[in-house]
């Protein structure tokens, strides 16, 4: 084993939306901070992908294979590489509503409320915005949360067939919004040009690619970590630290603490609770591929919106979710992984090809807030990692589906030809882990959460998470802002705790 002769201030593990976030907010402080990063830089980004790339099989795939709960493999369409899953990401930053904060009442269950409310995160998702450089507009959707300035930058233009919809939508006594998108000189802002590349631009940061974190090392009494055992080029290295900080994704992070587990803690690190890697939840996401008359570029970005039916309505008094447009289906990463829509409609239209479908098609993700369960979890062997997931909720995401399905027959703008009424849909396989999160959710309890309103981990003094782990719930918005704002708010945390 190498052993580092530094011992750094901070170590974090992970480059994603929290690692990559906090390295930025931290590296003014001219503190020594170590990040490693288990893959390198990617050669192109999802939102420079051109044409018919996106459909190149599992380009976007983590190389390993999981197992789901009847031991069946499969590879997790998840990014390892500086800037973590912002690297796939459609580049939406929503914020989470006010209600999604408290306790909700669904059809079958209980979304828990959170410790922290609204307003706690408010002025972070205000930061997150700027600081990613959100493109957005104030004021279409009711159940909009309070901002207490505008946007950044204006919303995107509608390409003219979403224009279209979204008159069409308005018509109909809807409210169609601007989707807020980070977008920057390099196209959607990422967590490697907005977070690593200047943090480690100001000398006081140091980045290690393919440096796979294999253990947390304690202290023999178990009460501090001190090193991050990490795999790289073949050998194991030890790096030492002062504060350490996992930010691996959801997945990857619970997996993290269980496989450092040791005499002291022989659950896994942060597991007095027995609460890590339980509670995974992932949203229930479907996808509607509108097939129609009218052509586009297919590479355009997401821009609209529809909140109307989140809280429920008139038939069903319970959440149903967030529906949004998927932008160009030739520059959507997660499309290529849902079922193969397209596939089905060239087969009802033999003549038309691949390339000529998606371009005369418009695509919907839905997407409706599945409950905790603690039997949604994660779980490690010596060799496997296993993600044990049934999907809940079910009847409010098939309402969602139902209400969206009876527009699109009304409102589709191809009046006549081949492609008249064609709306295939899919749900998002166990594969796509977007929006992954609940795995060592937070709480002032040590009995009943992981880590503590600061996202340290009640057990290990010096231990935080800062990924959507610390999720009590999903809400049905994408969580990415959230998890931004809050990297950022433990950020201001460490920064009164270094004095």
């Amino acid at each position: 084993m190498i052993i580092d002769d530094v011992t750094y201030d901070l170590i974090i593990v992970g480059t994603g939306a929290g690692g990559g976030t906090l390295a930025r907010k931290l590296a003014a402080t001219g503190k020594k901070i170590l990040v490693l990063e288990r893959g390198g830089f990617l050669a192109k980004e999802s939102s420079e992908l051109v044409d018919l790339e996106v459909f190149s099989k599992e380009g976007y795939h983590a190389p390993e294979r999981w197992y789901d709960k009847a031991g069946e493999s499969f590879h997790p369409q998840t990014s390892y590489s500086v800037g973590g899953n912002t690297k796939i990401y459609s580049g939406v930053l929503q914020r989470m509503r006010e209600r999604d904060f408290e306790r909700v009442t669904h059809q079958l269950g209980t979304s828990p409320e959170w410790p922290l409310k609204y307003a706690d995160f408010a002025p972070y998702y205000t930061e997150a915005e700027i600081l990613y450089n959100v493109h957005g507009r104030k004021g279409d959707d009711p159940t909009e949360p309070p901002h207490d300035r505008e946007f950044p930058s204006p919303a995107l233009t509608h390409e003219s067939s979403i224009e279209e919809i979204a008159d069409r939508f308005s018509k109909q006594g809807l409210h169609p919004a601007y989707l807020p998108i980070g977008l920057g000189s390099q196209g959607r802002t990422d967590s490697e040009d907005t977070g690593i590349t200047p943090a480690v631009d100001l000398g006081n940061v140091t980045l290690k690619t393919g440096a796979k974190v294999i253990a947390l090392r304690t202290n023999p009494t178990g009460t501090a970590v001190k090193g991050v055992e990490a795999e790289i080029n073949g050998q194991t290295c030890l790096f030492m630290g002062d504060l350490i900080v996992v930010a691996c994704g959801a997945v990857n992070s619970a997996a993290l603490l269980l496989r450092s587990a040791n005499d002291r803690h022989p659950h896994g690190l942060a597991n007095s609770s027995e609460g890590v890697g339980r509670n995974l939840m992932k949203q229930l996401m479907t996808v509607i591929v509108q097939v129609n008359n009218a052509s586009n570029s297919g590479t355009f970005q997401r821009t609209l919106y529809l909140n109307d039916f989140y809280w429920g309505d008139d038939t069903f008094p319970y959440p149903m979710g967030h529906i949004e447009s998927a932008g160009g289906l030739l520059q959507d990463v997660i499309f290529s992984e849902s079922p193969p829509l397209l596939s089905i409609a060239s087969k009802l239209m033999p003549k038309f090809g691949l390339r000529q479908l998606a371009t005369h098609s418009l695509a919907w993700w839905l997407q409706t807030e599945d409950l905790p369960n603690p039997d949604n979890r994660v779980r490690v062997g010596e060799t496997k990692l296993s993600i044990d997931y049934e999907p809940n909720n079910i009847e409010a995401h098939d309402r969602l589906l139902y209400r969206f399905q009876e527009l699109l027959k009304n409102l589709d703008p191809g009046s006549s030809g081949p492609f008249r009424g064609l709306h295939p849909y899919g749900a998002a396989p166990l594969a796509v882990v977007a929006h992954q999160c609940g795995t060592c959710r937070f709480g002032e309890d040590p009995k009943t959460s992981v880590l503590d309103l600061n996202c340290r981990t009640h057990d290990i003094d010096n231990l935080y998470v800062v990924d959507s782990s610390f999720f009590p719930s999903s809400s049905a918005t994408s969580p990415a802002l959230t998890v931004i704002a809050n990297a950022l708010r433990v950020g201001d945390h460490l920064i009164d705790r270094w004095g």
